[in-house]
């Protein structure tokens, strides 16, 4: 991954250019979708029901919801858990690798709070230094 930041095109020939399937690739193509990182953000303190998601990610429709979770699960970093009931209770937690995301998350957000004005959005308490 460094190698990738650092010179992302090493290997092809082209410095700057941003290999097919590379690591840095995928991650924004899964994380970069708006919404996905402040679900991600929501679930490290522990599983969550939809409605409390959608309460702790301010603005998100259900559909978007749904499509997130949905992706997140097929990425393997989240869980879609069914407990029967009555009621029958859906609940959705990070994997292991879900919770390998906090150290990133963490630094992505110290990094907004250097170098993004506070105005342009919002960055989880939990992710601050």
């Amino acid at each position: 991954m460094a190698d990738e930041v650092a010179d992302p095109g090493q290997g092809s020939g082209e410095v700057g250019v941003i290999r097919p399937g590379s690591g840095l690739l995928r991650v924004f193509q899964l994380l970069g979708k708006r919404w996905t990182g402040l679900v991600v953000a929501s679930l490290m303190h522990g599983p969550r029901g939809f409605a409390e998601l959608r309460r702790g990610v301010s603005g998100i429709s259900e559909r978007m919801l749904s499509d997130r979770l949905t992706e997140l699960a097929e990425a393997g970093l989240l869980v879609r858990e069914v407990t029967c009931g009555p009621p029958v209770r859906v609940t959705y937690r990070l994997t292991e690798a879900g919770h390998g995301l906090r150290p990133a998350m963490v630094e992505l957000t110290r990094w907004a709070e250097l170098h993004l004005p506070q105005e342009s959005g919002f960055c989880p308490g939990e992710f601050r230094g």
